[in-house]
């Protein structure tokens, strides 16, 4: 699968209203085939017989009153459904950051909810229709109508499942354990068991291409545009990666030797979009949780717990990544290198992680001790030197912000001692 199409398949899951309508298209054509059912009498059934009917064994009237009370009931608490979800997008936009959002509108239990009540709502009127009394030729699906009791039944329990639901995804520490699962699968999708052949050349060369239009760069084909490159006997250089804002005009490669047909290929390889998109992004993740933090380092909500507790999933991340090899941004061809572009080095994941929360918790004696005792832990897990020293950077940053902006000496004094141990932990891990 390409990653144009993936990247429409994901923007596809951000259709709040997609879940809901296939849903209510799925029980219109159950209502349809329970009324055919009851017309076919397939293999002698026949629905209204005494001795067959399990189910609804009312009269016309009958059918009537329960179809219009299942529909009317259900549209109702369709509305309610709506509005407690809008209600839960407004206090995890304040709370949390509006980035967040996509993780609730993305959330396929909400928009099956919807899609039961709203689907049933269409069921009970597609089947009122066909109901006639004795002045209109009388007829009564009434394995159609037994349908409808049963997606009654099944809404009820819908609704005290839905309520649980909501309540429990709004909790700070679900949402953070939400995007933590989304950032082992990002960490497990980007890195590799075996090191990849590293970049050499200082800078790209050639001719260069522009982006025809503006948008982030949501997923990149780089194997489509690795094969073309090897056919045609051409190095691309791209110089955005996913997460990427590019201007219109931005050359975005450069390639070499001139190859027709080239711009074409390379502006096919690269999906454009309003946002970025977490297919392809190391990084999107990373972010989410950092704004979690941030938010929750804010003199309005004041929460030093919670970005504790990200700073906590953030070092879990970095211990994943220890034993594993991130992505070089070269990809061969029969063992020549052909398409070369940037990737999430090491440094730059502990940048997006560390950086926003430092400066946004000073003088919060907790959320820096905790950096610095996550770092520690970290670096004991770490076996590579290049890594170790960069953690060691972000520990000093953390301690000068410490000795800068903490006024108590007892609480300097705490986290002076906490660096010493980073210090010495790094020290063991490095021999």
């Amino acid at each position: 699968m390409s990653a144009r199409v993936k990247a429409w398949l994901e923007i596809l899951g951000d259709l709040f209203w997609l879940r809901p309508a296939l849903v209510v298209l799925g029980c219109i054509l159950l209502a349809q085939f329970g009324v055919w059912l009851e017309t076919a009498h397939v293999a002698g059934y026949d629905a209204s017989s005494p001795d067959t009917n399990w189910g609804y064994s009312g009269g016309a009237e009958g059918a009537r009153a329960l179809l219009s009370a299942v529909a009317s009931s259900n549209i109702g608490v369709a509305g309610t459904t709506f509005s407690i979800t809008i209600a839960a997008l407004t206090l995890a936009s304040g709370q949390m950051g509006p980035r967040l959002l996509r993780n609730f509108i993305r959330d396929a239990r909400n928009q099956t909810v919807l899609g039961i009540f709203l689907g049933t709502f269409a069921y009970a009127l597609m089947v009122l229709r066909t109901v006639r009394t004795v002045d209109e030729d009388p007829f009564v699906p009434h394995l159609a109508i037994t349908g409808a009791l049963v997606l009654a039944l099944v809404a009820v329990g819908t609704l005290v499942w839905f309520v649980h639901h909501i309540a429990t995804s709004i909790n700070i520490e679900t949402v953070v354990d939400a995007v933590q699962r989304d950032l082992c699968e990002a960490i497990a999708a980007h890195t590799r068991d075996e090191p990849g052949v590293a970049q050499t050349d200082p800078a790209p060369t050639g001719r260069a291409v522009a982006a025809t239009g503006g948008g982030y760069v949501q997923a990149m084909d780089t194997g489509v545009l690795a094969d073309w490159a090897h056919e045609n006997r051409a190095r691309v250089t791209l110089r955005v990666r996913p997460g990427d804002y590019v201007p219109s005009g931005f050359p975005i490669a450069f390639l070499s030797p001139q190859t027709e047909g080239a711009e074409a290929a390379i502006l096919g390889a690269v999906t454009l979009g309003y946002r970025p998109a977490a297919l392809q992004d190391p990084e999107f993740s990373i972010r989410q949780l950092v704004e979690i933090a941030v938010r929750a380092l804010s003199p309005g909500i004041n929460d030093p717990f919670t970005a504790g507790s990200v700073v906590d999933h953030l070092g879990d991340a970095l211990c994943r990544i220890a034993p594993r090899h991130l992505q070089t941004g070269v990809v061969l061809r029969a063992g020549h290198p052909v398409l070369v572009h940037p990737v999430t080095d090491y440094d730059g994941l502990c940048d997006a992680m560390f950086h926003m929360i430092r400066q946004n918790a000073a003088g919060s004696v907790h959320v820096l001790g905790r950096m610095l005792d996550v770092l520690a832990r970290v670096a004991e897990v770490e076996t590579r030197t290049d890594r170790t020293a960069e953690l060691a950077r972000h520990a000093d940053l953390v301690i000068a912000a410490a000795r800068r902006d903490v006024a108590d000496p007892s609480d300097l004094g705490d986290l002076e001692d906490r660096h010493r141990h980073f210090r010495a932990t790094a020290r063991v891990a490095a021999a």
